[in-house]
């Protein structure tokens, strides 16, 4: 957990720099079932200010979080989880070119491979995996611009 805390940290650090002009600022989160894309939305989630308690949107697709701490250059973080979708189309049918279109918007999608079709090609990713070593996971952090 303390390493998915330092790439939260260090992704933050960056995200001004990476925030869209133009529309939403899009997080691609990829990686397997526990590899950390969740808590790493909950640590960020919290260092931008959101009070209440962060969980996987898995049944409800989508949450979204007023953001209003000083300092934070976006108003709302949207959090997708497209885990349970069966084709990206599904994500269109819940908005997701709407909010796309606010600049102000920080959208973190977990399972963001189940919707990249649909995703802006410049989408930021973030790639999570673990591996097992004499029975401890050690985790590592990988991130990448997309393009």
């Amino acid at each position: 957990m303390l390493e998915t805390k330092k790439a939260a940290l260090n992704f933050l650090k960056i995200l001004p720099k990476i925030k869209d002009k133009k529309r939403a600022t899009v997080i691609g989160l990829y990686g397997n079932l526990g590899a950390g894309k969740t808590t790493f939305t909950q640590f960020v989630a919290k260092e931008l200010g959101v009070s209440r308690t962060i969980i996987s949107p898995t049944f409800v697709i989508e949450r979204i979080y007023g953001l209003n701490k000083k300092g934070v250059p976006f108003k709302k973080l949207i959090h997708i989880d497209a885990y349970r979708l069966d084709n990206p189309e599904e994500l269109l049918v819940l908005g997701f070119k709407e909010i796309l279109k606010d600049k102000n918007n920080l959208i973190l999608i977990e399972w963001a491979d189940k919707v990249f079709e649909i995703l802006p090609k410049d989408h930021f990713k973030i790639f999570f995996s673990f591996s097992k070593q004499k029975n401890k996971i050690k985790e590592s952090r990988e991130i990448f611009y997309g393009k």
